[in-house]
């Protein structure tokens, strides 16, 4: 059977379609000073450990950091690129649950891919709907993991008729 490109586009990753033990990799993207310096700008945290190059040469790390929640959110955003998630948007009813931990430090030049892998799956009082938990590690060039996070998702589930 051909797919074609209708197909394609009303493709949905349902509940269902995505067991415990499926894993996936983002697409690559550096962490640059003009990260860091928007951030900065945008949220008001001007925190010397990630503006501050004299201040951060004396600190515990030698140099500035990125802010933990700038590389969270740039995680999400490789995240929200690959073809699974995309797939899965018109599935999403709700984020539950975000947590989060930063392990390493990421510095201005650091490169960082997410590892995604489904953790857990639980059914729910509806049965058109599932719970899924995603555990997600965000690896630097060195395989250090500088974001550790966990997601937990309401889901839809596979129609029957489908």
């Amino acid at each position: 059977m051909k797919t074609t490109l209708e197909q394609l586009q009303n493709a949905v990753l349902y509940w269902d379609d995505l067991p415990v033990g499926t894993r996936y990799t983002t697409s690559s993207r550096t962490v640059t000073e003009t990260d860091i310096v928007a951030f900065a700008g945008l949220t008001a945290d001007y925190n010397r450990a990630h503006v501050d190059d004299e201040f951060a040469k004396t600190s515990h790390f030698g140099k500035r950091i990125a802010h933990g929640m700038l590389v969270a959110s740039i995680s999400v955003g490789l995240n929200t690129r690959t073809i699974q998630n995309q797939l899965m948007e018109n599935a999403l009813i709700a984020l539950l649950e975000n947590k989060l931990a930063f392990p390493k430090p990421t510095f201005c030049g650091d490169t960082i891919e997410v590892e995604v892998e489904v953790a857990e799956q639980h059914t729910t009082s509806k049965p058109d709907k599932g719970v899924i938990v995603f555990k997600r590690r965000t690896f630097n060039q060195r395989r250090e993991i500088v974001v550790d996070s966990t997601v937990t998702l309401l889901m839809k589930r596979r129609p029957l008729d489908t």
